[in-house]
């Protein structure tokens, strides 16, 4: 396809970049109810109805619009943080959310350590993990969740491809203490009884779940 050649930073790609937020999606799918995958956005909005303006978080934010649980939110006047390890993805984000702090980095347990990442510049699946569809690799330098946040918010979304549990576990939720949170957790997940039970742990209860996306909710003593 022609995007994969666009070199990043020429002329051609900032042009490309314009085209798909302005015409493919802002045009085209201005109309749309939901832009999340399963309808969470929906979920996520109606949970969030009588809070006008709030904050999010989104690890693994991957696009603005498409695929986004966070996008209703930023349209109804909420702002947030976005995180992603692929430099497009924050391009993306920094022309078409740019009320929102947007973040190219690789979260980790420490800051400083280099790991392997395998990609594809326009792939929404870019991973630790080595993937036959992924053709290429290089090495980031890692972050901490705190290094990175430094406001309070409202709802947490987590999307890091099967590395969920490993960076959930470094978040001090007694710190930031969100109201919901929205993890991925995928049928092959070997943390999924991990995750419950540091949500469980932290005073989290499961309230939904649509597809892979399971939502704790903060249980207010």
């Amino acid at each position: 396809m022609i995007k994969e050649k666009l070199k990043r930073g020429s002329v051609p790609y900032k042009l490309y970049l314009y085209f798909n937020i302005f015409i493919r999606y802002y045009f085209f799918y201005r109309n749309r109810k939901t832009f999340s995958q399963f309808g969470e956005d929906l979920f996520i909005k109606k949970f969030f109805e009588y809070k006008k303006k709030g904050k999010y978080v989104d690890l693994g934010a991957f696009h603005p619009m498409r695929l986004s649980n966070t996008y209703l939110l930023y349209k109804s006047g909420w702002s947030g943080t976005n995180v992603d390890l692929n430099p497009i993805t924050i391009d993306l984000f920094d022309i078409a959310r740019s009320k929102d702090k947007n973040i190219c980095c690789l979260i980790g347990e420490a800051n400083g350590l280099l790991k392997d990442v395998y990609y594809e510049d326009w792939s929404a699946a870019n991973s630790l993990t080595e993937n036959e569809n992924l053709k290429d690799k290089k090495q980031m330098r890692t972050r901490t969740f705190e290094d990175l946040i430094n406001h309070d918010f409202d709802f947490l979304n987590i999307d890091l491809e099967g590395h969920d549990y490993e960076i959930l576990r470094t978040i001090n939720l007694k710190r930031y203490n969100p109201i919901l949170i929205c993890i991925e957790i995928l049928k092959n997940c070997s943390d999924k009884e991990n995750i419950f039970r540091f949500m469980q742990q932290n005073n989290y209860i499961f309230i939904k779940n649509l597809g892979p996306s399971y939502f704790f909710k903060k249980e207010l003593k």
